[in-house]
């Protein structure tokens, strides 16, 4: 069995995406081709904003936000320590300090009422994660960040296509950041991301950065990486997104099965102003260990998201001594994903729920 099930997903869609691969390879542009251009209008219009730019990684997308907004040494960024490392990771490389705020235990998001209490004169911008496919609060959090003036990244990794208050994940801030790595709910076959923004001086921006901080040909009027993606991973989510919105309404479904037959365990909650799209289904158990154990001997993969809060890693806890973030570091005790995507047949789901509870 697979965790994520992407051999299944391709041969529904193998006449559509070997098109998309053999266009590509006959008219050779392989970078900044015309798939990347019909991708971001596509993405942009899905999602209703203004501005959509692809770029080569969920990382590469924060790191271009951070540099869009003028991120120095010293500065402080809000963000959570209950996430992946790349959201600290790119405030680091810019020199500035991730200043963590607790998550919330229903939700396994950043606790948007504790954010306030973590503004200081060096904060410079709050970056809340849509964890395991579901957006933070984030009404509350744009209006702290609206009354300090402060932008707000959506690190909206494993949110692409969920909702908030009938809006769209990386449409409900100033700069909404994706990845399409081919775990995601809508993945490439390599890595690849992108940033969303109403704002077209932003925009701008990301786009001259990805390119080198290139305004035109050999100009390079800004400090800019290498961060395009390139068109074949393009012409990959292009052949994906005709299914999309049928795999999030399988998720979705898939998700209130496993709710049912797991009843006696605590999943990480949806809240009811919302959806999830589930990029892992996530339960929680102070007897972790012994149900890795049980549903390996059984075939059955898992994975944890994630074992260490951030200020535990070996790379970052010097920063963070005499720091405690306890509901953080609970969740990174308790929780554990099973295998979940559209293509997981009920049967063996109907197994893995099985082998949970004997476990």
């Amino acid at each position: 069995m697979d965790f994520i099930d992407l051999k299944t997903q391709y041969r529904a869609l193998k006449e559509e995406m070997d098109a998309r691969i053999r266009r590509v390879l006959e008219h050779g542009q392989y970078i900044l081709g015309p798939e990347v251009r019909e991708l971001e209008e596509k993405l942009a219009a899905y999602t209703g904003s203004k501005h959509c730019v692809t770029v080569a990684s969920g990382t590469e997308a924060l790191l271009i936000a951070l540099m869009a907004l003028d991120i120095k040494p010293g500065d402080e960024v809000i963000t959570t320590p209950f996430t992946f490392v790349a959201t600290a990771e790119m405030i680091v490389l810019l020199g500035a300090k991730p200043v963590f705020v607790d998550a919330e235990e229903a939700t396994a998001n950043i606790d948007a009422s504790r954010i306030a209490d973590a503004v200081t004169p060096r904060t410079r911008a709050i970056m809340p994660v849509a964890l395991y496919g579901q957006p933070a609060d984030m009404d509350e959090i744009n209006a702290v960040a609206a009354k300090h003036r402060l932008p707000v990244i959506e690190d909206a990794a494993q949110s692409f296509g969920a909702t908030y208050k009938g809006r769209q994940s990386c449409n409900l801030s100033t700069i909404g950041a994706t990845s399409f790595f081919p775990s995601k709910p809508l993945g490439c076959y390599g890595d690849g991301g992108a940033l969303f923004t109403n704002d077209d001086a932003l925009a701008q921006a990301m786009r001259e950065i990805r390119v080198h901080g290139q305004s035109g040909r050999y100009v390079h009027t800004r400090i800019g990486v290498g961060g395009r993606m390139d068109s074949l991973q393009c012409a990959v989510v292009l052949a994906k997104l005709g299914r999309f919105n049928w795999e999030l309404e399988r998720r979705a479904a898939l998700a209130r099965r496993y709710d049912e037959l797991l009843a006696g365990f605590r999943p990480i909650q949806v809240k009811r102003d919302r959806t999830s799209v589930y990029a892992q289904y996530t339960i929680r158990s102070a007897q972790r260990p012994s149900i890795e154990q049980a549903l390996k001997a059984k075939g059955i993969p898992t994975a944890v998201h994630y074992p260490q809060s951030l200020h535990q890693q070996p790379a970052y806890a010097a920063n963070y001594r005499g720091l405690s973030f306890p509901v953080s570091e609970k969740l990174a005790r308790e929780v554990i994903s099973l295998p979940m995507s559209a293509d997981l047949a009920e049967t063996d789901q109907d197994r893995i729920a099985a082998a949970v509870q004997a476990a």
